[in-house]
């Protein structure tokens, strides 16, 4: 079996002072197997642009649990993401580290159908209160695609299915997620975890 992870390339300019490890000055593309590292376990495998591990995610329950973890490579949780119970909407919230008590990080709402530009959901982050609809996630035209656009509509994040130096495609479970400069990592990678409960892949 062939390397997943992205192919070698020249080395970038390192990132540039921030508070936060996963905020770069540069873009920056990371592959995402949808296999854990957990025996038995569900969730998925993220690698940088370095072939090096950066992301893991893990419910170590059954596939669609209500409760998931995003850590970082040595296994810190980064972010637990939990399922609010609603009669109507879907809605997920995203706690910092390992708590799931007080004001959640960010909460993602699921549309009941598809509005105009095929919106899946709409993010609100926790902390920043004079924002409304912070990010939106909007899906593409294949099955796993979809962009992450901020509140002025330009696209942050994107990700699709990977494909070689040589333009073949890998299997369905081997995604490539392109972040822009000064986006949080992080975030997007809890925002991917979330469309992946919402699709079943998790």
């Amino acid at each position: 079996m062939g390397k997943i992870h992205p192919e070698n390339i020249s080395s970038p300019p390192p990132p540039s002072p921030s508070s936060s490890p996963y905020v770069t000055s540069i873009r920056e593309t990371f592959t995402i197997w949808m296999k854990s590292l957990v025996f038995h376990g569900n969730g998925c495998t993220v690698f940088n642009s370095k072939g090096e591990l950066a992301f893991r995610v893990d419910n170590y329950q059954e596939k669609c649990s209500n409760e998931v973890f995003l850590m970082d490579l040595n296994g810190q949780v980064l972010f637990s993401i939990k399922k609010e119970k609603l009669r109507v909407f879907g809605r997920w919230s995203g706690y910092l580290r390992g708590g799931l008590k007080g004001k959640p990080w960010f909460q993602v709402r699921k549309n009941c159908t598809f509005s105009r530009g095929n919106v899946i959901c709409n993010v609100n982050l926790g902390h920043e209160k004079s924002i409304e609809s912070c990010y939106k996630i909007q899906k593409l035209d294949r099955k796993s695609s979809f962009k992450v656009t901020n509140n002025t509509g330009e696209i942050v994040a994107e990700l699709k299915q990977k494909q070689s130096s040589r333009g073949f495609a890998y299997g369905d479970d081997v995604l490539t997620l392109e972040v822009e400069p000064q986006v949080d990592q992080s975030l997007i990678m809890a925002l991917v975890t979330v469309c992946g409960l919402i699709s079943r892949k998790l």
